[in-house]
């Protein structure tokens, strides 16, 4: 009770300084590596959308970001110090990060993208009504992860067999498999859990799964965004696997096939939360919001590499084609 009397008595301090033009601070804690091209992309698109709102940085706000660069560990210790520098509000992005803040902070306002079950993961009490000092965009519906699987049934017609390779720590890591499960079943395609703990632990499943015809890889968001992505596109490429991600990042970057939220958009529309935050509303009055935007995004490089023909109408429905 006395966190929750603390917590509400930041948000009339919140308009006061509004009014006043004290100059607000605002925290960035990032799960995604400092060099991740679509983290940078997202932080841009929310900076100029808080400009747009009249948030100016330098002149009433000023931004603080760290980058966890995929570590758990570090993210925490991130996290205690952002929290130490008394700001405003947070962004954060994946649920690693918003756990990290939820651990150290229960009267900051945090607004997160890219998070797929909050209410799973105990970060909010449901979707509607947050509760508490979190809200945000989440990054999708367990139901999109069956689409996953018939995206590689469309490019693999023969397809028998997937491997679904999971960060099995994350909390959404279960839901996303049951959603595959349940698209697999009508389809008569087997399933086989790969966990992404350590190098050798994907090299040898992928090995093992190569040997037997008709299989791909389906590559969920947490593992697709894990240190061992690279691995991964690697043997996915030397073991001529074709695969679909969620990130549109992983396919730049030599993937076949990505279908996905626009993470660049969860930032921008986070930019009106934080913007209604800093003048005076709770965040747990403020729904968690889906998705409102998809991009399916193929690289018809890769598709040749592993002598793969993409359908035509595939192509003619994606959003961006990577030659």
């Amino acid at each position: 009770m006395a966190l929750v009397g603390i917590g509400a008595a930041t948000w009339p301090l919140a308009v006061q300084a509004q009014r006043s033009g004290q100059t607000r601070r605002i925290g960035v804690l990032l799960y995604w590596a400092a060099s991740n091209r679509e983290g940078q992309a997202g932080v841009a698109a929310f900076q100029k959308a808080l400009q747009q709102a009249g948030w100016t940085e330098g002149v009433n706000i000023h931004t603080d970001i760290r980058s966890s660069e995929e570590s758990a560990e570090r993210g925490r210790k991130l996290a205690a110090e952002l929290v130490a520098l008394s700001p405003d509000v947070i962004l954060a992005n994946t649920t690693p990060s918003t756990v990290a803040l939820q651990s150290v902070t229960q009267t900051v306002p945090i607004v997160f993208v890219t998070v797929s079950d909050p209410v799973g993961a105990g970060i909010v009490e449901s979707l509607a009504r947050p509760g508490g000092n979190i809200t945000g965009f989440m990054n999708s519906e367990y139901s999109l992860s069956g689409k996953w699987l018939e995206l590689l049934r469309q490019i693999v017609p023969s397809l028998t067999r997937a491997a679904v390779l999971r960060d099995a720590g994350n909390p959404a890591a279960i839901g996303q498999f049951s959603a595959i499960q349940a698209a697999a079943q009508p389809l008569a395609i087997e399933l086989k859990a790969v966990n992404v703990r350590d190098a050798g632990e994907i090299e040898r499943a992928l090995a093992d799964f190569a040997r037997a015809p008709n299989g791909g890889l389906i590559v969920t968001p947490a593992a697709g965004q894990s240190p061992n992505r690279d691995l991964i596109l690697g043997n996915a490429a030397k073991l001529k696997l074709p695969a679909v991600y969620a990130d549109r990042e992983v396919v730049a970057a030599g993937g076949l096939i990505a279908y996905g939220p626009d993470r660049v958009d969860q930032f921008r529309r986070a930019a009106d939360y934080v913007d209604r935050i800093l003048k005076g509303e709770k965040p747990g009055d403020l729904p968690v919001q889906a998705p409102t935007k998809y991009e399916l995004v193929i690289n018809a490089k890769t598709a040749r590499a592993i002598g793969l023909t993409i359908p035509p109408s595939l192509l003619t429905t994606a959003d961006e084609v990577i030659e």
